[in-house]
């Protein structure tokens, strides 16, 4: 008798590789005593991810449910996921990552032994050759979750494990305004954390992202820092705490500004320092609520 369920829920948009995904989730190895289903939601216009998905479905080891939510709009994807679980847990990916073999087991360890709602693991970048240098160095693209404060307050859907059925959050929803412009895992899982939710960190449920070449540039990775920053204002939900979050950013944004001048001569560390302040930037942009650019279903690949 199973002493619990797990669904594993998938958004994608125009990536056949989503067959990758769903080809690591097969290999990972199965949590004991554990229900497990998979559901990926299409978010593009037409199903176009039907055939894929279905083929690949055909010989999975775990049931696979597919789900057309078009509108090119992360959020509502990513509702319909919501809509769809009905487990004791929600675990989240994205369309263009792999998991390792323990991945699953390693997250729900973490959650019984920590006795928390929710928890978070590592999204590591897999990168082309012909990477610039100064891009391995610092591991731009690699996603690891973090404490402030001594609390693990939000997280990213690239990989997540999330306490569901018969929970106080079973009725929220990713914020739709958020998503063409992408930061509403981070305003959600902060709203989560405020009804009560409690997270933790699993470093050992390793989740691996291939990075595409378009995403290999200082320019890219300028617009996702800044989108981050104005992402991270969600955590003030009050106007005396923007203000404070606010003026300690314009703070900062000055001094990596000063930081990167100073290291004009050496590009790692200016490229560093510059990324900081567009980070610092979007802060700033977020609390006085300027608009978000839209990042996701453009014509081409999504630049998630």
């Amino acid at each position: 008798m199973t002493k619990r369920s797990v669904d594993i829920l998938i958004c994608t948009f125009r990536r056949p590789d989503v067959t990758r995904t769903l080809a690591s989730v097969a290999a990972c190895t199965p949590p004991p005593d554990t229900r497990l289903r998979i559901v990926v939601v299409d978010n593009d216009d037409t199903p176009s991810a039907r055939e894929v998905v279905e083929t690949a479905a055909a010989g999975h080891p775990f049931p696979v449910s597919y789900v057309h939510a078009p509108r090119r709009n992360i959020s509502i994807a990513r509702n319909a996921c919501l809509d769809a679980a009905d487990a004791d847990w929600i675990a989240l990916l994205d369309d263009d990552e792999y998991v390792e073999p323990g991945w699953l087991v390693a997250l729900l360890e973490t959650a019984e032994r920590a006795q928390v709602d929710g928890v978070f693991g590592p999204v590591l970048a897999d990168y082309p050759p012909g990477t610039p240098g100064w891009i391995r160095a610092r591991d731009y693209h690699s996603s690891r979750p973090q404490r402030r404060r001594g609390r693990v307050e939000t997280g990213l859907t690239g990989n997540a494990l999330l306490r569901w059925r018969n929970t106080p959050w079973q009725a929220e929803r990713f914020d739709i305004a958020r998503g063409r412009s992408g930061g509403e895992d981070t305003e959600f899982f902060f709203r989560l954390g405020r009804a009560g939710a409690r997270f933790e960190i699993c470093d050992a449920a390793i989740v691996r992202e291939a990075v595409p070449e378009n995403r290999l540039s200082f320019d890219w990775l300028r617009r996702r820092r800044f989108r981050m920053g104005q992402s991270y204002v969600s955590s003030a939900p009050t106007l005396s705490s923007r203000l404070a979050l606010g003026g300690k950013a314009m703070a900062k944004t000055l001094l990596c500004g000063g930081m990167a001048l100073a290291c004009v001569a050496h590009r790692e560390r200016r490229n560093y320092w510059s990324l900081r302040g567009a980070m610092h930037a979007g802060v700033c942009a977020g609390c006085i609520a300027l608009p978000e650019a839209e990042h996701y279903g453009a014509a081409s690949e999504p630049s998630r």
